[in-house]
């Protein structure tokens, strides 16, 4: 049977716990990729999104 999935409520209607894994894994994300997402969006992509949706 396969475990389910974090925040999966489980038989006795309550969150499953998240496993160590998932937040070790989360943790780690967050410590390479959090600078990354504070950066401003590069005008000229948000020009060619822009242009993008225009077309569609």
């Amino acid at each position: 049977m396969a475990k389910p999935g974090p925040g999966v409520a489980n038989g006795r209607g309550q969150a499953a716990p998240e496993s160590a894994f998932d937040l070790w894994l989360q943790r780690g994300l967050h410590d390479l990729f959090d600078d990354v997402m504070r950066e401003p969006i590069p005008e000229e992509l948000l020009r060619l999104i822009e242009q993008d949706r225009g077309q569609g």
